[in-house]
């Protein structure tokens, strides 16, 4: 990489965000370029900034970060330069808000008892244009989703529907079965993992796995990686 990743901290918390921030900076190939203690100060920041990513908590006292990332996502467009990206940075695990933040313009999702190392993965694999998902998150999702089809009850009322319906899901992947293979990759793909070690794990190339990551997208008519994970979760593909 040519230069530092550029962040911006958008966190209410001052421990917390002196604590991420210092950390940062003693870390090659991050630069910390400014932080706000509030979503109205965040706003702010990332128009006068333009970050490479922007680590966003949720739990923010004007607006919450959801919201926040929803309206930043309003005023960019994909010509810009750099096109900055959300790492979601929360304490709260439960499906309506992870699905709500991926649906308002989150790239990736990072519990806040995430180590510096995992964080600092998060972070890269983020601005290479990828998604990071916790996987205690994924877990939690997939757990929820099969709760939810066990049950005899009609399924909770979710406060975001992501492009299809559940009955879609499952008539996709019926048409376009998805290879043992390709289930490999998707698995590490909600874990979170980037393409080089999605190769490493799977003793292929990255030609290989960019290859099956289109395959992927293209069967389950997802958009991105993001879209992917979540829909395979949803539709319980993997766990």
């Amino acid at each position: 990489m040519d230069h530092d990743i550029r962040i911006t901290l958008i966190e209410d918390h001052d421990l917390t965000r002196v604590g991420m921030r210092t950390a940062l900076q003693q870390r090659p190939g991050f630069k910390v370029v400014g932080e706000a203690a509030n979503a109205t100060e965040g706003l702010k920041l990332l128009a006068n900034t333009k970050p490479d990513v922007a680590i966003v908590d949720i739990g923010l006292p004007d607006i919450d970060g959801i919201e926040l990332t929803r309206r930043f996502r309003q005023t960019q467009t994909l010509e810009d330069e750099p096109y900055t990206k959300v790492l979601i940075l929360t304490l709260q695990d439960n499906e309506d808000v992870v699905l709500a933040a991926f649906a308002a313009g989150a790239d990736s999702y990072c519990m806040k008892d995430v180590s510096l190392d995992q964080l600092v993965e998060a972070l890269r694999v983020t601005q290479e244009g990828n998604s990071w998902i916790d996987p205690a998150i994924a877990r939690v999702v997939l757990r929820q989703t099969r709760d939810t089809q066990d049950g005899n009850g009609t399924p909770p009322e979710k406060t975001v529907t992501i492009s299809a319906a559940e009955p879609e899901y499952n008539q996709i992947i019926e048409a376009y079965p998805l290879t043992e293979r390709e289930l490999e990759v998707l698995q590490l793909i909600v874990d979170g993992c980037s393409n080089a070690t999605i190769a490493e794990k799977l003793y292929i190339t990255v030609g290989t796995v960019k290859t099956h990551v289109r395959n992927i997208l293209n069967k389950l008519c997802a958009d991105d990686r993001t879209q992917a994970a979540v829909r395979a979760l949803r539709s319980g593909l993997v766990g």
